[in-house]
């Protein structure tokens, strides 16, 4: 569902404060490396023999609802799609509908009959940049008109944009710290804005070096609203909004490791996050940042499947379904 909190009237909450980060100024970005989200492009990885490979739509039955700005899908690209599927299907319970064609092995998860995610096969690779990962699809009306504002300012194309009849275009960018995010029109209509059940996505956060002209950049891509939240870290923390829905944030990168790169991390919500993080290592994966108590209220980790990608879990109550984080 990728949708949390509302922040329109009394909810709106006072310690916010609107950001005023600067625009980013258009220019070459100089891409040490790419994040490791550039290894789950799915777009740009069908083979000659498979370009009739067809995504489904996005939502059935189709609606008229557009929601620029918000996470709208994300499709893992795996190694062992096997592996995967019985990993999630253990720890979320989702189901699978498999796409075969060609040499593309494609599968929708599905949580209660609703969309969730795709998984798509890609062999092993011992390059860094393409390790097992999420990639998070963020909604807009054009595709193009996304492509050349992203370009004008610092960010880079990784796959070109593409159409597909069923799902709608798409297209894949890294962001001017490298950060890779993929962009789509959706031809049958966005996901409505509803709290996310225990098992679907609910949060994604982009973690940057320098949130201030990040935040910046994804303000004119998508025309965000940015928000301050107080902090007591001494790291940045911003929210970006759109139709009075916080749809993202972007924090700090903690600089205790000269590995780590600005990536995007999407979080499932679930009842009890200790629990499931246990259950994941149960079931093959890792924990890679133990369950804590979050500004939001609720315990949040971070996990890796067994074959690497990485997630978050959140806890979220129904109470809280519709403040922002504190």
């Amino acid at each position: 569902a990728f949708c949390l909190y509302r922040l329109s009237g009394p909810e709106r909450p006072e310690n916010l404060e609107k950001s005023t980060v600067d625009s980013v100024t258009a220019g070459k970005v100089v891409m040490k490396s790419l994040a490791a989200l550039l290894g789950a492009l799915l777009v740009c990885s069908v083979p000659a023999a498979a370009q009739k490979f067809e995504l489904p739509p996005l939502v059935e039955p189709a609606n008229a609802e557009h929601h620029a700005g918000k996470v709208i899908w994300a499709d893992l690209a795996t190694p062992d799609l096997a592996s995967a599927k019985a990993f999630y299907s253990g720890l979320f319970g989702w189901t699978f509908r498999d796409i075969h064609i060609g040499k593309m092995d494609y599968a929708v998860a599905s949580l209660d009959g609703r969309p969730v995610g795709g998984l798509v096969h890609r062999p092993p690779s011992s390059d860094e940049l393409r390790q097992p990962a999420w990639l998070t699809f963020i909604a807009v009306r054009d595709v193009d008109a996304a492509k050349r504002t992203a370009l004008e300012h610092g960010a880079k194309v990784v796959s070109e944009p593409r159409s597909h009849p069923q799902r709608g275009r798409q297209a894949v960018f890294s962001d001017p710290e490298g950060a890779v995010f993929a962009v789509l029109a959706s031809s049958s209509g966005d996901p409505g804005d509803f709290l996310a059940a225990p098992g679907e996505w609910i949060w994604s956060a982009l973690l940057a070096r320098d949130p201030d002209k990040e935040a910046a950049f994804y303000q004119t891509l998508f025309g965000y609203d940015v928000f301050d939240l107080p902090s007591d870290d001494g790291l940045e923390h911003m929210v970006l909004s759109t139709d009075d829905y916080a749809r993202a944030s972007v924090n700090t990168l903690h600089r205790d490791s000269s590995r780590r790169h600005p990536h995007w991390l999407n979080f499932v919500r679930v009842v009890d996050a200790a629990g499931a993080a246990a259950k994941a290592v149960a079931l093959g994966g890792r924990v890679l940042v133990e369950p804590h108590i979050d500004r939001h209220g609720g315990k949040v980790a971070v996990i890796a499947d067994p074959t690497g990608a990485p997630f978050g879990l959140m806890e979220w109550s129904d109470t809280d379904s519709k403040k922002e984080p504190k």
